[in-house]
């Protein structure tokens, strides 16, 4: 009867220890999908940083792919004159 109880408990155990490592390697992939993203804006609008641009017609043609990358630039350049309201959004302060 023991041997259940151990048997089921070390189930329990590995069954955990791998739901956390599937949460970390998710987390860990949308943090690569997000840097991914920022340098393929960085790539195409790069002209804003002082990098050189590809050429106009590439760029138009990627430009539908950025389009959540235009709204996060301009909600940080609205917060650019108020620090401490981007330090709130960040927080996710209401």
């Amino acid at each position: 009867m023991a041997g259940f109880g151990i048997a089921r408990l070390a189930r329990g155990v590995w069954s955990t220890m791998v739901q956390v490592h599937r949460e970390k390697a998710t987390g860990m992939l949308e943090f690569e999908l997000r840097e991914l993203e920022n340098a393929f804006a960085l790539l195409v609008l790069g002209g804003f940083a002082g990098l050189p641009s590809p050429p106009s017609a590439i760029a138009i043609e990627l430009l539908p792919h950025l389009e959540r990358e235009l709204s996060v630039m301009m909600s940080r350049s609205d917060f650019a004159q108020d620090p401490l309201g981007a330090l709130a959004g960040m927080l996710e302060i209401d």
